[in-house]
């Protein structure tokens, strides 16, 4: 039996991963979960967790994934990159920070010709991990059938959901419009933030709104795929839950997005987002088709085998073990500051 780790470092690594725990249990192999100090333990019942490093190393996984930034370089087992989300470049820099290679992975598994190509260049470049397209683990659950339904609304339900980055959330622009839109129109809202907002008066602000109007689910940080299925339109700002919610063929407003395209509906004040929200509800055809071609070039494996095809890389690359890859880079800072964060012995397995 093949044993596999979920290296858990945010809230948002639980809906990427549960798709690859259920293709891991499916081929008859275990699984494990490691909760990073600090995040919330969102496991369900049923689903394991070791919870210090000494049973890590007795659990000795064959490989440990992460969604996130950093993985613990003393944890057995090959080292896979499964993403938090997907190259949109929100911040509009020249490089976007997805493509960032920081020297903790062995395996990088990509999403679709948007992340592919520039990390094959990497690839080549670097010398010490290998890439594989494999599609996005969490992108299973956006294309299995309950989640391709259309949603029948007795009225219309608008998704506000925003990226955390201060500089391009739009919560503190849009709460006095939002209240008068959750007031004046038809509608059935549900807030959900990013888990890492941490701006706790905005947020206690989105609360009290909700509270006041029974048409209004807030959902404060928890990430809920029902809340995506239910609606019919998503109010974002620049966050790759752009995407994942135009994987459901649905239409999104945004608020001063960094990046927009003829994909979105985007406005630049408060009082456009109404008129906006309304055109969205009614997908105009052209829209509706640049939506489709766009995520299409971010995610083009729609079979619902996307962890499998990550598992299959795994067993793929330990059956060529490192031939023909260089050393991984010693990466001392980053790996003694992590050491000490998580309690490690500095030096021990260091070089």
């Amino acid at each position: 039996m093949k044993k596999y780790l979920m290296f858990v470092s945010l809230p948002y690594a639980y809906p990427i991963m549960r798709p690859l725990q259920r293709e891991i249990r499916r081929r008859g192999d275990d699984v494990a979960w490691f909760i990073e100090e600090g995040c919330p333990d969102q496991l369900a019942e049923g689903e394991r967790r070791l919870a210090t490093i000494a049973e890590v190393m007795e659990y000795d996984p064959i490989a440990v994934f992460a969604p996130g930034n950093h993985i613990p370089d003393f944890f057995p087992g090959v080292k896979v990159q499964l993403f938090h989300g997907y190259p949109i470049n929100k911040r509009n820099d020249r490089h976007d920070d997805h493509f960032t290679v920081r020297g903790w992975f062995d395996i990088y598994c990509t999403q679709g010709p948007t992340s592919t190509g520039p990390f094959r260049e990497q690839e080549r470049r670097y010398g010490y991990f290998r890439v594989y397209e494999t599609g996005w683990t969490k992108a299973d659950d956006y294309f299995s059938p309950e989640m391709q339904a259309p949603p029948h609304n007795a009225r219309p339900v608008v998704l506000y959901s925003t990226t955390f980055t201060r500089s391009l959330t739009s919560t503190p622009y849009l709460a006095d419009e939002i209240e008068h839109l959750v007031a004046e129109r038809d509608w059935e809202w549900i807030f959900m933030f990013h888990p890492k907002l941490d701006d706790r008066a905005v947020i206690d602000r989105y609360a009290r709104i909700a509270a006041a109007h029974d048409n209004v689910t807030f959902l404060g940080s928890t990430f809920d795929f029902g809340a995506l299925r239910r609606a019919d339109v998503l109010l974002c700002d620049s966050s790759s839950i752009i995407l994942e919610f135009m994987f459901l063929d649905r239409p999104v407003v945004t608020f001063r997005n960094s990046h927009p395209g003829p994909y979105l509906i985007d406005v630049q004040r408060p009082e456009e987002v109404g008129p906006a929200l309304e055109r969205a509800l009614t997908r105009p055809e052209e829209l509706m088709r640049e939506i489709r071609a766009y995520t299409m070039r971010h995610e083009p494996h729609r079979d619902g085998r996307c962890s499998a095809r990550v598992l299959d890389a795994v067993n793929d690359f330990l059956a060529r073990g490192r031939a023909g890859l260089k050393r991984r880079p010693l990466n001392l800072v980053r790996r003694i500051k992590l050491r000490r964060r998580m309690g490690y012995p500095l030096l021990k397995g260091l070089f």
